[in-house]
């Protein structure tokens, strides 16, 4: 797995305690993180919502200096699947 990653489980593990769905964060050219009611992990299992992004725009949410909402109307941000769940998503990352 890569270095950038398993730094973003780390970091995503910091902010989010509990999540009663999943959601998948695919980091182009990195990797994946599966985030369930079991915590935060590297992983590429199926998901109710699946939101990919750069490693640029992913770390800049991550450090609140990217706005999810903005990234997704800009195009920087994709989500494939239930916009209910990203929404329950961006409200623990904020």
């Amino acid at each position: 797995m890569s270095d950038v990653v398993n730094a973003a489980v780390k970091k995503l593990s910091e902010k989010i305690d509990s999540f009663d769905s999943t959601a998948k964060f695919v980091i182009t050219d990195e990797g994946a993180i599966m985030i369930d009611e079991d915590g935060v992990r590297a992983g590429d299992d199926d998901a109710e919502v699946t939101l990919t992004a750069s490693r640029d725009v992913f770390e800049g949410i991550l450090n609140g200096d990217v706005n999810p909402a903005t990234a997704f109307m800009t195009g920087k941000l994709k989500v494939d699947g239930s916009m209910g769940v990203a929404m329950q998503l961006g409200q623990k990352l904020s």
